[in-house]
């Protein structure tokens, strides 16, 4: 995928120039951009959907309201992303879309690691029963240095992919402890949060996008309660 690691950022400037305005994207806009990152949909796909849908907005008679959510491109996206799988069945260029950016810096990636390390060490974490945020926060920091360390003196070479594999189990783990540790009227009250926003475009989005959707929003939320950082090359 060309600009791979500038997915978010991408799609973010395209929607505000489709728009005609500068908009800050919602942490539902965000969720649903991670949706279409782990789905492994490309970025033309998106920008192909963005595109699709602002046409057919353009050509309602009356557009007193401006497009106000990336949700509202929602279908556009995924009917996008499947004509692309189509067109590209026995391509080669569709593994060539799956391959990070050849020129990202090694120094990048260390210091990403160690600034992500540095946050899980002095972030303020609740323990629950049985659970402790404060001892997988200091593992987790210490993976972060240790990989940065190994990374840092050529012992292991940076393949991006391997790396970003480690990154996602690391970012579970942590998830789920924080889901473990909030208070289950916190969690209600955001999974509450989430399906206001979503409600004017569940008809638009499949079951399953939904409810993937609604994962990714609580997870924005929790990183936010508790200011920690993404742990995913995609937020570098």
């Amino acid at each position: 995928m060309e600009n791979y690691f500038n997915f978010f950022t991408e799609i973010e400037e395209y929607f505000q120039l489709r728009r005609g305005g500068v908009l800050l994207l919602s942490t539902l806009d965000w969720a649903l951009i991670e949706t279409w990152k782990d789905a492994g949909i490309p970025l033309e796909a998106v920008l192909c959907g963005i595109d699709a849908a602002f046409e057919r907005y353009e050509k309602r008679p009356t557009q007193s309201r401006k497009v106000n959510s990336l949700a509202y491109c929602a279908q556009e996206v995924l009917t996008a992303a499947e004509e692309m799988k189509e067109a590209a069945v026995g391509s080669a260029s569709q593994e060539e879309r799956k391959r990070p950016e050849s020129g990202f810096q090694i120094s990048e990636i260390v210091a990403f690691l160690k600034r992500n390390a540095s946050a899980l060490e002095t972030a303020l974490l609740p323990d629950g029963s049985g659970v402790s945020g404060r001892m997988l926060a200091a593992e987790t920091a210490g993976t972060l240095q240790r990989l940065a360390g190994e990374i840092e003196n050529g012992n292991i070479p940076p393949r991006l992919e391997d790396l970003e594999r480690r990154l996602a189990v690391l970012e579970e783990k942590l998830f789920a402890v924080l889901m473990a540790v909030t208070p289950d009227e916190q969690i209600v009250s955001v999974r509450a949060e989430a399906d206001r926003e979503l409600f004017p475009y569940r008809s638009k989005m499949p079951a399953a996008q939904i409810q993937q959707l609604q994962k990714q929003y609580l997870n924005k939320k929790l990183l936010e309660k508790y200011k920690l950082p993404r742990l995913s090359l995609f937020y570098m």
